[in-house]
């Protein structure tokens, strides 16, 4: 970082020169943003790619870059003459704090049930070093207006460059993940995108909008997110590790050896140190080997029925009993079977006002008629192409296909009253 009187700038290997505003400087100096800088953005998937140990830290910094620039290119257009020089101060301090709730290891622990990260950064926010840093903005109301942003529930007409369909977060972390993990998949056209971000008028306010130039360029950052999703954020080693690792915490927090607020206040190598210091923790040692459960069953999400398996991905202590029983029928001992079912389906959803060459406003979404957007038209379907049903196993067991889909196209009551009658799960039916 270097400093003098009139400017701040941090040195950042994807944006290059990061200028630092005062407020955003201070923010960045206090113990709670400073926890970020010990939270991989990607989780586990440094287990796969070995770059992937970037931080929270900088993603956020980089989202308070694009923020910056943003507003730079609609205050140069003239866009940002009714806006209160109070809410381009929010913005960009909302850029920078929005992950600041963030558990360690990404947004595992969120698959295992515990509360989302933007419900907890009202904690955080309130933290003594960061409130008196934001107190001393001078805006009124600065808490909750900063929450209202972070959770996308604010009646800002800027709140589409915090959250919304063409938010800078996406921008900055397709960018920033691609980079460091070393693969293709996730480039995007920054300068692109951000000159094309416009305002239009919505009933008495503003809203977020993309000017029809750029709809190309939204188009390839969409596919970007789906190609990323499909081979870097749900590849089959990172879900070994991510399911191995959402059980072992499930299990202290059950246990009460862990305690999930300590949890939501803690860092990658505090808990992965808690974790390894506990007395009967073999996964944590597992993890710490990369000695990673492998797939003895692995189904394109496209073989099921469209509904099936909703109780894999959202309901983890289902899932925990049903993988035990399992386990058992196999003559494993419990927690050496795991199944896994990630979903997404908000991944390319796109509802966002365009400015037509012409002028014109329209919204762009499935149910608009517009169909600039080729990728909206298949977003179910890449979804559905994205997503792998599998079972990752301690040891190789046998798992017939044709008796899994039986199980996860059952519903979770259906599976639930099986187990309560024990029932055996992994058997056709007719």
């Amino acid at each position: 970082m270097s400093t003098s009187a009139d400017f701040d700038v941090i040195r950042d290997p994807l944006w290059n020169n990061v200028p630092v505003d005062a407020e955003a400087l201070a923010v960045l100096d206090s113990e709670p943003f400073q926890r970020l800088r010990y939270i991989r953005q990607l989780g586990h998937a440094f287990l796969v790619y070995p770059g992937a140990t970037h931080t929270r830290f900088e993603h956020a910094l980089g989202a308070y870059h694009l923020a910056r620039r943003t507003l730079g290119l609609l205050q140069e257009r003239g866009e940002l003459t009714g806006v209160a020089h109070d809410e381009i101060v929010l913005i960009r301090l909302a850029a920078l704090l929005h992950d600041i709730g963030h558990y360690p290891f990404s947004h595992t622990l969120e698959e295992a049930g515990l509360p989302s990260h933007e419900t907890l950064a009202i904690e955080h926010l309130r933290h003594d070093a960061l409130a008196q840093v934001l107190e001393r903005t001078g805006i009124d109301d600065i808490e909750r207006r900063l929450v209202a942003l972070i959770t996308g529930s604010s009646d800002s007409p800027l709140q589409g460059l915090v959250s919304g369909s063409l938010d800078l977060d996406k921008i900055e972390y397709l960018t920033r993940d691609a980079r460091m993990c070393g693969v293709p998949y996730g480039t995007v056209d920054v300068d692109r995108l951000i000159h094309s971000i416009t305002l239009v008028p919505d009933g008495v306010s503003s809203t977020v909008a993309v000017h029809e130039k750029g709809v190309s360029a939204l188009e390839s950052l969409l596919f970007a997110k789906y190609q990323m999703y499909r081979n870097v954020y749900w590849h089959h080693a990172v879900r070994s590790a991510t399911t191995m690792f959402k059980r072992l915490v499930r299990s202290t927090l059950d246990s009460g050896d862990l305690d999930a607020r300590w949890i939501a206040h803690s860092t990658d190598e505090a808990l992965m140190e808690a974790l390894h210091n506990l007395p009967n923790a073999p996964l944590a040692q597992r993890l710490k080997r990369r000695h990673l459960y492998k797939r003895v069953l692995d189904l394109p999400a496209r073989d099921l029925e469209p509904d099936a398996g909703a109780w894999v991905s959202d309901d983890p202590e289902l899932v925990a009993r049903v993988e035990d029983h399992i386990a058992r029928e196999r003559g494993l001992t419990r927690g050496d079977v795991l199944m896994d079912f990630p979903k997404k389906p908000e991944m390319l959803s796109v509802r966002l006002p365009v400015r037509t060459r012409k002028g014109d406003v329209v919204l762009l979404g499935q149910e608009s008629g517009v169909d600039w957007l080729g990728i909206q038209r298949v977003s179910h379907e890449l979804h559905t192409s994205a997503r792998r049903l599998r079972v990752f196993a301690a040891a190789p067991c046998e798992i017939d296909v044709h008796q899994l889909m039986s199980l996860v196209e059952r519903t979770g009551p259906e599976v639930a009253a099986d187990l309560e009658q024990d029932r055996e799960l992994l058997t056709s039916r007719s």
